[in-house]
């Protein structure tokens, strides 16, 4: 019965989410398609392709790298997050600072609902901000250009992931299982990073395309040291048993 339910659950969240991705993309679409037939200002395909051409070169390897690290640790609250947009400095911290509190993991049932409800609720939030802040934005004008707080600003991003990096280390936590020796799994491949930044080529620019390397790269050393027997899987119901 309990499969049933959750089977039922993922498929109507899964079809609502399609359909809010499908109305989506027809506004974003769609707008600028009635604007240019309205105003006549059709822009020539050789005009298309010269705009969108680098733009692709840039974000379409982010896109598909955000899509195979994000989804995993989002679960369906992705249709969601990748609509509302702000994923990695918003959404995603959202999401994996309350699956912490709940005590809940990543992959699971409950962590899926749990960030489903955050990343909606952070979604919610941040267009009121923006609605308040797009009134307020001549009145506050003063305070954002203050040096103090642009200099601020710049350590806003650093300060964020370095809060949610050391829990995620510091959590060995895998649903059933507790990760033995999960720090030994960043080891290598922010080193192979590290050279090739250093030693090879800037990855400045190429954060898409170094991801989508990086995340095969990062399960394959996973798998070899999981059967070296360097990184273990104890489960975690005999672990509260002893």
């Amino acid at each position: 019965m309990e499969t049933k339910k959750s089977s039922n659950y993922l498929d109507k969240v899964h079809r609502i989410g399609r359909i809010g991705s499908i109305v989506s993309v027809a506004f974003m679409l769609g707008i600028p398609a009635v604007i240019c037939t309205i105003f006549d200002i059709w822009p020539s395909f050789s005009e298309i392709v010269a705009g969108v051409t680098p733009l692709l070169a840039i974000f379409l390897p982010v896109a598909i790298s955000e899509v195979f690290s994000y989804t995993p640790i989002l679960g369906t609250s992705s249709y969601i997050a990748f609509i509302t947009g702000n994923i990695m400095n918003l959404k995603l911290p959202v999401a994996i600072n309350a699956m912490q509190i709940v005590d809940a993991t990543q992959g699971t049932e409950s962590g899926d609902a749990i960030s489903a409800v955050a990343v909606s609720f952070s979604s919610i939030i941040t267009m009121l901000i923006i609605a308040l802040g797009t009134v307020m934005l001549l009145p506050l004008e003063p305070l954002l250009s203050n040096p103090n707080v642009t200099i601020a600003t710049q350590y806003m991003l650093p300060a964020l992931f370095g809060g949610l990096f050391i829990p995620q280390l510091l959590n060995k936590n895998a649903g059933e299982y507790r990760i033995e020796g999960k720090s030994k799994l960043l080891a290598v491949p922010v080193i192979l990073v590290l050279a090739v930044h250093f030693f090879v080529t800037s990855i400045v620019g190429k954060e898409g395309i170094i991801m989508l390397i990086a995340i095969p790269v990062t399960i394959l050393i996973a798998y070899i040291l999981y059967k070296k027997g360097i990184v273990k899987m104890v489960s975690r119901v005999e672990t509260k048993k002893e």
